[in-house]
């Protein structure tokens, strides 16, 4: 089992402040990558304040999308990728490449990911959250941090 599994966490609608990023080859966790991102004039949602706990003072410094994006594509580049709700997350990838004109095509990934939400449903589990995911696998979650929840979407996809 060799794939990359990721997870952000937004700031408003698309817009990253997080991403975690978990490299797993033979079925090995390899590499762990984890940063803030600093969204397009530093907006985040109130919403999305209460979910994960990250404000615009953690990202105030941080780098953009487009700086990150050498990390993310290197981990990414001709690899299988698994996100829990993989929708969400290659939407946001998707976008904020878009935004910054950076071409989804050149990374080489299915156009549809692994999806942990899905393989979940289908064995039966009900309901699929990733906390619940992880409460019925015995995985453990810091559920809203980005790398966290990237390497216990690893774990799932491991055991699916």
């Amino acid at each position: 089992m060799t794939f990359t599994a990721i997870d952000f966490e937004t700031a408003i609608g698309y817009h990253p402040c997080s991403v975690g990023i978990v490299t797993v080859e033979n079925g090995i966790i390899v590499d762990e990558f984890v940063t803030l991102i600093k969204p397009p004039n530093n907006l985040y949602s109130p919403f999305t304040i209460q979910v994960h706990g990250i404000y615009p003072r953690d990202t105030v410094n941080a780098k953009s999308f487009a700086q990150v994006y050498p990390e993310i594509q290197k981990r990414l580049q001709n690899r299988v990728v698994v996100a829990h709700n993989e929708s969400f997350d290659r939407n946001v990838l998707a976008k904020s490449m878009a935004l910054y004109n950076l071409d989804y095509a050149d990374l080489n990934i299915a156009s549809r990911w692994e999806c942990t939400v899905k393989i979940y449903k289908a064995k039966g589990l009900k309901p699929t959250k990733l906390s619940d995911c992880c409460r019925e696998m015995n995985i453990s979650l810091n559920h809203h941090e980005a790398l966290s929840d990237a390497r216990a979407c690893a774990k799932l996809y491991l055991m699916k």
